[in-house]
């Protein structure tokens, strides 16, 4: 099955059961020269939406799932690809046992803006959930951000 890498609040392992029941988590990682960070703001009406630029001196961490075909649909689905807000590449993922290749969505649309706090919330505590190191959420907790009022 194809590896997808989940960076966001795909992260949270009771989410992506949800969202592709049939694809479970093969293990934890990290995207090496990539950063997390936001863009997109004229495309969703609750701001920047989070994604992954390249960055030499940077990294992300992922949660790997091997996904069954039929869930592959639906995780697309979820993130836009059909609508053109992500799309899929495929990149190396390094983890205890070596590196994998895997898919990751980036979106298509330029870096920028502030993510709204709540936003921001989730992606932390699904990454929490994930077994981010702790230096790692907080970095996500500590991120600026705006609130919803903004």
């Amino acid at each position: 099955m194809p590896l997808y890498a989940a960076y966001g609040s795909n992260l949270d392992p009771e989410l992506m059961a949800a969202r592709a029941p049939h694809s479970p988590l093969f293990t934890t990682g990290w995207l090496d020269g990539w950063r997390l960070t936001f863009g997109g703001e004229n495309i969703s009406w609750e701001g920047p939406l989070v994604t992954v630029v390249e960055d030499p001196a940077s990294r992300v961490f992922v949660a790997l799932y091997d996904v069954a075909s039929w869930d592959e649909a639906q995780i697309d689905a979820w993130e836009g690809t059909d609508l053109g807000v992500y799309d899929k590449i495929r990149l190396r993922v390094r983890h205890d046992e070596g590196e994998v290749a895997a898919w990751v969505y980036v979106l298509n649309g330029y870096e920028g803006g502030l993510p709204h706090a709540h936003y921001l919330g989730l992606i932390a505590d699904a990454a929490e959930k994930a077994g981010a190191p702790a230096e790692y959420v907080y970095e996500l907790r500590a991120r600026p951000c705006r609130s919803l009022g903004e």
